[in-house]
């Protein structure tokens, strides 16, 4: 086998046969066609010369050198391209013996030639490591059984996965570690204080276990596998915004000279730890291993980089909080950016970055779910989507909770160069994080969104740099607007489709819901609102219906079922999919109460069987709690409330109902027979709240004589008189 290349140099000086010299640099050697295979038992030691003929020896020296150099860089120069494939598996795909196991049975059926796999550390193991930091800082001693329940899970897992010199060495290496790290902790207790490059170094341990457990395991099947620390390989520069912006050439550079020492079919990479440009290690930050992955795939030029975790894929919004989010089958890169930057968990937001520049893509799988094909992200000119998604020009929906709205306003803002200057200036002295900013062009406010835990802290540094300003009036206000959240719709087709923004704020407009502040950038890959936090899921469900579900979705509760109401339920049964279909109206009842039982479900109830359902899963009626479940323990913003009895008790709701942006259908003549002031207060506040009252049923045995009158009104019509035979009961 030709000789490994830092011993290379040195058997030539040693070798009483050659006169020696320094080795070229091979990056600059033109390749040739070798006459010796890769597999040539042909070494320097094997050469007996004389000590004579000096010329004779240096020439055969020369060649021998170059014949060598060039077995070498054929056999161990870096292979880059769409042979490799990168695999990434967080903390939870290697959390336990039997599912580093699993990792290691995806890996070996990858049929791709050449792998480099990233791990986490086990699941948990990082945030053990950040919490022995802790403890030795604060002088607790519990650090010491805290580090000795990190050995014991690893050393367990190491136990159940392998065997025999495996085991004792990589035993051997964890416990030669636990002593380092002990070493180190006692050190940060006395002084009680621990730098960020030892914090660093501690915490990445949790990878450097879990790959070489990995590795082993793969090794263990026949496998050409090895371990990578990435602190070796991976240089980044520290950045002031407690990020880190990768050197791409130079760790390039050190890949070429690691692979040339460990030249291998599967390469096992610890993710989430790096090293400084003066060898010093360092830490992605939190959730990091997704964006080492992406820059291995870079360095290698890989075909693909698969993240897997423990969802399908990327959903039209947070499942947890919409129940009928969608999985994405595809997503271009700017979709992908915008959706991590607004909070969505799959993907670290940097992630993207380094895969852009060669159209590398990254597919997002569910590694208990192998059947599910997960979401590819890549370049929008290869995306191949169904009829379904490309009629959904806004692709996810996701929101940013516990932020705070700071508004600075006044005449002194219109015209004056610096003012935004001075004003974000401030803001990053004491180094707030300013999610959304958004200006009006009267220059009359400007007004932006940052943490609510750092919202202090801005508005004392703006009402000190500005307290001349206000104090002269040319400010009025920095006000601060608490409780808030934003949603944010993204999608790259929202460019260039006329209607996107009139269609998102008619849905919150419908769901009742309260802007406090717009901004969209000219790429309108993105449009964001701030709302008030209580109003945040339901505007998120708004939004996330009107695209994806229907033109309009309403949740119906239906009270009263007896004649009336019944036969309604049997109408609605019969009729629901041709509303659906035909006027794409998704109408879901989501509740049923009587005098005594109701019957309640978040999905929606089965109309065919509702009243064998009533009797089997009912539970004893409650008006607030039937209220409560149809208006806000579901999916669906639009809430209709149906009122199908003669109850004057009930109609003394209709007024709060309204109020808090609820429908209300009723043929209960109760409420618009009183008295003529509390009948004006409803319509008023029907008015004001932008909801529906309906009561057509109320006049004429459900003729349509109500509406034909609002439609002779509505088109300049005036109503003379009105003759009919009134029910006796009604003009006693």
């Amino acid at each position: 086998m030709p000789l490994p290349m830092m011993s290379f140099y040195s058997v030539i000086s040693q070798s009483s046969n050659c006169i020696p010299f320094p080795l070229p640099n091979t990056s600059r050697f033109p390749r040739r066609n070798n006459p010796l295979p890769s597999h040539s038992p042909f070494s320097l030691h094997s050469l007996h010369l004389p000590w004579g003929r000096k010329s004779t020896r240096s020439r055969i020296c020369a060649s021998v050198t170059d014949v060598s150099v060039d077995v070498y860089v054929k056999e161990k120069q870096l292979p880059k391209g769409e042979t490799w494939s990168v695999h990434k598996f967080g903390g939870t795909c290697v959390g336990s013996s039997s599912r580093i196991k699993n990792v290691a049975d995806i890996i070996i059926n990858d049929d791709s030639e050449r792998k480099l796999v990233v791990v986490s550390a086990m699941s948990k193991v990082t945030d053990m490591m950040y919490d022995l930091i802790h403890k030795a800082q604060s002088r607790d001693e519990s650090y010491v059984s805290a580090l000795n329940a990190v050995l014991e899970k690893h050393s367990s897992t190491a136990h159940d996965l392998l065997g025999g010199d495996d085991l004792a060495a990589f035993l051997s290496k964890l416990h030669q570690d636990i002593s380092d790290l002990k070493a180190m902790l006692q050190a940060i207790y006395i002084a009680g204080h621990a730098t960020e490059s030892f914090t660093d170094f501690v915490v990445g341990h949790g990878e450097l276990w879990s790959a070489q457990i990995l590795s082993l395991v793969i090794k263990k099947n026949g496998i050409d596998c090895k371990w990578m620390d990435a602190r070796e390989v991976l240089i980044v520069n520290p950045t002031r915004s407690d990020q880190v912006d990768p050197d791409y050439l130079e760790s390039e550079r050190r890949l070429e000279k690691w692979y040339s020492l460990n030249p291998c079919k599967v390469i096992i990479a610890t993710g989430f730890i790096a090293s400084t440009p003066q060898n010093i290690p360092i830490t992605l930050k939190r959730d990091g291993s997704d964006f080492s992955a992406a820059i291995m795939g870079a360095l290698f030029r890989a075909r693909q980089v698969t993240i897997w975790t423990d969802v399908d894929g990327v959903y039209s919004a947070d499942p947890r909080k919409v129940s009928d989010a969608v999985i994405l089958k595809t997503l271009s890169y700017q979709e992908a950016w915008e959706m991590s930057y607004f909070g969505a968990n799959v993907l670290h937001p940097r992630t993207i970055v380094p895969v852009i520049q060669y159209c590398i893509p990254i597919i997002i799988r569910n590694i208990f779910n192998l059947s599910a094909s997960g979401t590819k992200i890549c370049h929008p000119s290869i995306i191949h989507e169904d009829r379904q998604i490309l009629k959904n020009y806004v692709k996810g929906f996701t929101t940013i909770d516990n932020l705070a709205l700071v508004n600075v306003e006044g005449t002194g803002l219109a015209g004056v160069p610096g003012t935004a200057s001075a004003i974000f200036g401030a803001v990053k002295d004491v180094a707030a994080n300013v999610i959304m900013i958004s200006q009006a062009s009267s220059e009359h406010s400007v007004c932006f969104a940052v943490p609510e835990k750092e919202v202090k802290a801005v508005a004392e540094v703006l009402q000190s740099v500005f307290h001349t300003a206000l104090d002269a009036g040319r400010l009025s206000q920095v006000a601060i607007i608490p409780n808030c959240s934003i949603l944010a719709a993204v999608g790259q087709k929202m460019a260039s489709t006329p209607g996107v923004s009139a269609t998102l704020f008619d849905a919150l407009a419908k769901a009742n819901i309260n802007i406090r502040a717009i901004a969209q950038g000219c790429s309108e890959y993105n449009i964001t609102v701030v709302v008030q936090r209580e109003d945040s899921i339901k505007a998120l469900r708004a939004v996330h219906s009107r695209f994806y579900l229907s033109k309009t979705t309403i949740a119906m509760g239906l009270i009263g079922p007896g004649l009336i109401g019944s036969t309604l339920l049997d109408q609605l049964r019969d009729q629901a999919a041709i509303l659906k279909e035909e006027l794409n109206i998704d109408l879901r009842v989501m509740g049923i109460m009587g005098s005594k039982l109701m019957l309640l479900d978040d999905a929606g109830i089965n109309l065919v069987k509702w009243r064998e359902l009533r009797e089997e899963k009912g539970e004893v009626a409650n008006l607030e709690k039937f209220v409560q479940h149809v208006h806000a323990n579901h999916f669906i913003p639009n809430t209709v409330l149906v009122d199908c009895t003669p109850d004057s008790i009930i109609a003394t709701h209709y007024n709060d109902w309204l109020r808090k942006g609820i429908h209300v259908i009723t043929p209960n003549k109760k409420a618009n027979s009183g008295p003529l002031d509390e009948y004006l207060r409803l319509r008023a506040v029907q008015r004001q709240s932008y909801t529906h009252y309906f009561y057509e049923a109320t006049v004429g045995a459900g003729l349509p004589i109500i509406s034909t009158l609002r439609g002779l009104l509505e088109t300049g019509d005036r109503i003379l008189q009105i003759e009919g035979i009134f029910s006796l009961r009604y003009c006693l």
